[in-house]
């Protein structure tokens, strides 16, 4: 086992789970290790703790006081009721985890008016399946140890890659957004594919089996994306035509856009709580 430590999650929603079942699956930690707290939900409390072994408690002062590690996934905007349920509770000797998107290490140090470690997490949705491409940056008090801890921890739900809190916008925008990129290529890929004639059922199979080949190619030759491109794409061939109606679509510059735009908005969120807040 990785830890010894309890290991408390603030949430038990889809992120709550997704890295409670690497936690277990990979044995990072034991089942029993693991608490589960959230505001109101009983039933999913206990289907969480059926599920996977873990403990689960509507009792939040029981989960700082048993825990040394502290994950807060619950939904941003329920940030400042917790902080504020946490201020007092949590000592320099807990280490905070949060996943929650567009709150800063500045603030929740901030917030909890005490000099506790604080590691930031972003995850992706592909965490369910144990391949999420997560980034973690430490705040003011962290040590390199802790950040070594967290690494290991969260390698349970994919590749883990230590970032600074000022990357974390640009980081959103291509992997924490990403997935839904690639999720509606593959709806206009299989589109194209039933217009064009192909069965349903197999048109989607052909489009997702594409992407996952592709990825794999990149994955395993190690070969950059644009000599893969270039390797399959023949002058005057099939693969020539549809690179130039795509260009000539704005396909080419379309996912850079969308890139741009959703680390415009992570800064927007993260924004909202940067204000000096009012104890």
């Amino acid at each position: 086992m990785l830890t010894n430590e309890m290991i408390a999650f603030i949430g038990a929603g889809s992120m709550a789970e997704a890295m409670i079942a690497g936690l277990v699956k990979n044995k990072i930690v034991a089942p029993e290790q693991i608490i589960v707290t959230n505001k109101s939900n009983r039933e999913r409390r206990e289907e969480l703790q059926n599920k996977y072994g873990v403990l689960a408690t509507e009792n939040l002062d029981y989960v700082v006081k048993e825990a040394g590690i502290v994950i807060l996934a619950m939904k941003p905007k329920d940030i400042g009721s917790v902080t504020k349920k946490l201020r007092g509770q949590v000592t320099e000797k807990h280490v905070l985890m949060s996943v929650l998107a567009g709150i800063s290490t500045p603030f929740l140090e901030e917030e909890l008016e005490i000099e506790i470690p604080v590691i930031r997490v972003m995850p992706n949705t592909s965490s369910m399946v144990g391949a999420s491409a997560t980034a973690i940056t430490g705040g003011n008090f962290v040590t390199m140890p802790q950040i070594w801890m967290a690494k290991q921890l969260l390698s349970a739900i994919g590749e883990v890659y230590v970032i600074d809190e000022e990357e974390m916008d640009v980081f959103t925008g291509v992997a924490g957004s990403g997935p839904a990129y690639f999720y509606k290529l593959v709806e206009h890929l299989q589109k194209a594919a039933e217009e064009g004639g192909l069965d349903p059922a197999i048109s989607k199979e052909v489009a997702v089996q594409t992407i996952v080949g592709a990825a794999k190619m990149l994955e395993e030759t190690k070969v950059t994306p644009e000599t893969l491109r270039k390797n399959v794409t023949s002058p005057n061939g099939t693969t020539e035509a549809g690179l130039k109606a795509l260009e000539k679509a704005g396909g080419c510059t379309a996912i850079e856009t969308a890139v741009k735009h959703a680390a415009h908005r992570s800064k927007e969120l993260r924004s909202e709580f940067e204000v000096v807040s009012i104890k």
